[in-house]
């Protein structure tokens, strides 16, 4: 899709991922519970998924519920439940007809059957989209990611399926959630901390990290486009020296 107010000669980031943090103090400078942040978070994230369409973005993936988020207070992991499954019961309709595919991507096996079999259902619906890949990492983890693949690679080597001589990090990228999207360009943290708490550690590698002390339900559009035209003016080496790249 045609960029909108974005430069069409600027680099846009085929693959962004963000770190939806910061909806508890949003909702406690309010003098709300933080079960409100939680809710005002959906807005944010309509907004974004808006705004990487129009930028062309071909894959977004959100952090919606780590692999710790667990430890939380009960009646906030009730909530976050229950948000998920309204937004698989409702918003993934509207993600449908703008040709966008869902996915979740994470350990499901914790989730309740319900909310399972809701998840397959939205990843089924959406399946066939051409559009945006947008990724719902819930009950994620990156070291979780990493120890998945390799036990994949371990059970192949067991199966007489490869050697363990043909495992490198290829095959080892093939194991892990997202290896079939594009590498990440770039990882967006919200809520004013310089950490990315446990996700997308293999994915990021070479990714481009953006902070930001926005509050995620403060987080919109243009706040994303921010982001993005950071991200322009970053100088990708990979390894090599700025000499090489810009020859």
């Amino acid at each position: 899709m045609a960029t909108s107010s974005l430069d069409q000669n600027k680099k846009i980031p085929q693959h962004i991922a963000i770190i939806m943090d910061g909806n508890g103090r949003w909702a406690q400078a309010q003098g709300k519970g933080r079960v409100a942040g939680h809710k005002a978070g959906v807005d944010s994230v309509r907004a974004v998924v808006r705004g990487a369409r129009k930028a062309g973005v071909k894959a977004l993936t959100l952090f919606a519920f780590s692999s710790e988020n667990w430890q939380r207070p009960e009646k906030e992991v009730s909530v976050l439940m229950d948000l998920f499954m309204y937004v698989l019961t409702k918003e993934v309709k509207r993600l449908h007809k703008n040709d966008i595919r869902f996915q979740v991507v994470g350990d499901l096996s914790r989730f309740s059957d319900k909310l399972q079999k809701s998840i397959k259902k939205s990843e089924q619906l959406t399946a066939n989209n051409t559009g945006l890949v947008l990724s719902i990492a819930a009950n994620y983890g990156g070291r979780w990611d990493i120890a998945n693949a390799a036990k994949q690679l371990a059970s192949q080597v067991q199966n007489n399926e490869i050697s363990l001589d043909d495992i490198n990090e290829d095959l080892l990228h093939d194991q892990t959630c997202l290896a079939e999207l594009s590498a990440l360009d770039l990882l967006i943290r919200t809520g004013g901390d310089y950490r990315i708490s446990n996700f997308l550690l293999w994915q990021a590698a070479y990714a481009e990290f953006y902070f930001t002390d926005v509050l995620w339900p403060d987080f919109n559009e243009e706040q994303f486009e921010q982001a993005i035209d950071v991200f322009d003016q970053r100088e990708r080496r990979f390894g090599k020296t700025g000499e090489q790249i810009n020859k």
